[in-house]
């Protein structure tokens, strides 16, 4: 898109309308669409939808014309994923059409690089009723940039060393590697990511050659981040509250782990875990999200090498960053701060990479998820 100095950009935001027993409230209803001054950091509400059950993950078509969201309701046998065509001068979200996702709990949707298919992660949580529950879906997009039905998807088996948190497989994110040849879903459940062979034309997955890599026993990763080199793919490990740097071989699909950072002090005792994954705009910093010790973590990326290196850590602004985003220009980072009830916004040294706060916020009940839209 272009990101000249008349484009418009619009933030988006998921946020929890039913409660559910792992969060402790659900004060939202729906998706808001607000304004985002890229040169202030200012965000201004423009409308909010309603009619649709924790929204808790959302992505763009490329053009930001078209939403899809997930619904993570905690009972049903299967979530569903919604399609609504953006008016970007209002900011109105128009229903398209849903699918059922084939699966309980679904945790995350993301579009393949051609913008052809629509991919879905079911994290899967106690008993549910698809047959059986599929821990990756894939959906084409139709013409209008609604959702046909499923033409391919694959479930998983096994389990972690963690019984409170690893049962069972626990898919948490799906993204398509950069030539758009593997679908990549990171398993909290098993300590893997998996790997699937996938042919663009008809939105058919395979078993890859290198079907997963194996990462430490309970570790549980949970979102990942391709660098824009196609070298390499970072995944954020939720419950060991790490970062993985994993060589990527395109040709084969093989992942191989060379590094393993922590996201928290030295000197860190409390609880947290990790959401969300980010890598900036000109590459050359990775940010991850911590969950009870309410941060940002910032390390710089060492060109070549792709290594990691510590930077610090700047307050979330907020109780519980489930999930943030960088604007296209790279000078703000907007985070969804579930249990303090606000989107904050960092304003990003590019430099440094360092965060710190720009005075801006928005109010919205229990944000799970902030994306971007920029408009020429």
């Amino acid at each position: 898109m272009n990101i000249g100095a008349n484009a418009r950009t619009l933030a988006f935001v998921g946020a929890l309308t039913r409660p559910t027993p792992y969060f402790p409230g659900a004060r939202g209803d729906g998706i808001s669409v607000l304004r985002f001054d890229t040169e202030s950091g200012e965000l201004t509400p423009l409308s909010r939808t309603g009619g649709i059950d924790n929204p808790s993950y959302l992505t763009l078509d490329a053009a930001g014309r078209t939403l899809y969201a997930v619904s993570e309701v905690y009972g049903w046998h299967e979530g569903t994923v919604t399609a609504y065509r953006i008016e970007p001068s209002s900011g109105t979200l128009t229903y398209i059409n849903k699918q059922p996702t084939l699966g309980s709990i679904a945790a995350h949707v993301s579009l393949d690089r051609t913008g052809r298919w629509l991919l879905v992660a079911n994290y899967r949580m106690g008993e549910d009723g698809a047959r059986p529950p599929q821990a990756l879906v894939v959906y084409p997009v139709e013409a209008d940039g609604g959702i046909g039905a499923p033409v391919a998807h694959v479930g998983h088996t096994g389990h972690g060393p963690n019984h409170a948190r690893q049962e069972g497989p626990h898919p948490h994110c799906a993204l398509a590697s950069p030539d758009n040849h593997h679908i990549l879903v990171a398993d909290l459940g098993l300590d893997r990511i998996m790997v699937n062979a996938f042919n663009a034309g008809t939105g058919q997955l395979a078993r890859g050659a290198r079907p997963f890599v194996r990462l430490t026993p309970g570790s549980g990763p949970r979102h990942l981040a391709f660098h824009p080199s196609g070298h390499c793919v970072y995944v954020i490990n939720e419950l060991e509250s790490s970062v993985t740097a994993l060589a990527w071989d395109a040709a084969s699909g093989a992942l191989e782990p060379f590094q393993t950072v922590s996201t928290l002090p030295r000197d860190w005792r409390g609880e947290s875990t990790c959401s969300d994954v980010r890598i900036s705009p000109d590459a050359r910093f990775l940010y991850g999200a911590n969950r009870g010790h309410d941060s940002i973590a910032i390390f710089a990326i060492e060109a070549g090498s792709f290594l990691l290196d510590p930077v610090g850590h700047s307050p979330c602004l907020g109780a519980t960053p489930r999930q943030f985003s960088l604007d296209p220009a790279g000078r703000f980072l907007l985070v969804a701060n579930q249990n303090s009830d606000t989107v904050a916004v960092l304003a990003r040294e590019a430099t440094t990479g360092r965060l710190s706060d720009s005075g801006h916020r928005a109010g919205i009940g229990t944000p799970m998820c902030v994306q971007l839209a920029r408009y020429a």
